[in-house]
């Protein structure tokens, strides 16, 4: 297995086309656990943590731009978990402190696992996903940008630069059912904005569908809202959960959501 480090982003995108089944790695939260177990073994590794360009975060004009590199701890606090508090919630509950401090935004959307933490948040704040390569540069609407379980559409020569968000501002939360408090991956998740602004509640959930459903009803819908999200549920039965028990725990939280979000 080779590992190729660029130093820059325009050299991590013509090592990117030159080869296009290279497997990025940054955080490495979940390549790593695929190369562990033996589910994966590319035969080039893309390593992008020398990359400066993909670290941090701007905001310009009232759009905030995540790099694709930032880490669970730093979506946490400060600026970005004040802007975005369900981000911030939702980053708050990813593993451990040394995932946190290492797993990466960007590699959230890549895996496009439908538990994916981080995806519900960014979703009902209609985040938009900036795609990078040799060719240029383009934008998808994060709900076009995920297809299904663990599918995206990046395109072999691609790679995700950023995330751009226009933060509402509007009372927002995040919450997660598992079976313990930490270090677990969601049974279900659900993020909620109560957004006065624009007469709209939006919620986006994880863990209880294909992919991560987007879900909109006007503020007086709020008594019917539960059952909304829930109906737009397809879960299945596995070891961590029966179908029937993902379309409650949903209805309850986003009772709940609402009850913080509207209070």
């Amino acid at each position: 297995m080779d590992v190729l480090t660029p130093r820059s982003l325009d050299e991590a995108l013509a090592l990117r086309a030159e080869h296009p089944g290279a497997v990025p790695i940054q955080g490495g939260t979940d390549v790593m656990v695929a190369l562990n177990f033996d589910r994966a073994r590319p035969e080039v590794v893309l390593n992008l943590n020398e990359v400066a360009e993909l670290r941090g975060w701007s905001r310009e004009n009232g759009t905030m731009r995540l790099g694709a590199g930032l880490t669970y701890a730093e979506a946490m606090d400060g600026a970005v978990g004040k802007a975005l508090p369900a981000l911030a919630e939702a980053s708050r509950t990813v593993g451990s402190p040394q995932i946190r401090n290492r797993g990466t935004i960007g590699g959230n959307l890549g895996t496009a696992s439908p538990a994916g933490d981080a995806l519900p948040p960014l979703l009902v704040e209609g985040a938009r996903v900036e795609l990078a390569s040799v060719r240029g540069v383009r934008e998808l609407a994060l709900e076009d940008f995920l297809l299904g379980v663990k599918r995206n559409a990046l395109v072999d020569d691609e790679l995700i630069v950023a995330l751009l968000v226009e933060a509402s501002g509007q009372p927002q939360t995040f919450m997660k059912i598992g079976p313990r408090n930490a270090m677990v991956i969601a049974v279900c998740s659900l993020a909620l904005v109560a957004d006065r602004e624009r007469g709209e509640l939006r919620a986006a959930f994880g863990s209880s569908a294909p992919g991560v459903p987007l879900v909109a009803a006007p503020v007086e819908n709020a008594a019917t809202f539960p059952e909304q999200v829930a109906e737009a549920a397809s879960p299945i039965d596995d070891v961590r959960g029966t179908a029937a028990y993902r379309r409650h725990a949903l209805r309850v939280l986003t009772q709940r959501a609402l009850d913080r979000c509207l209070a």
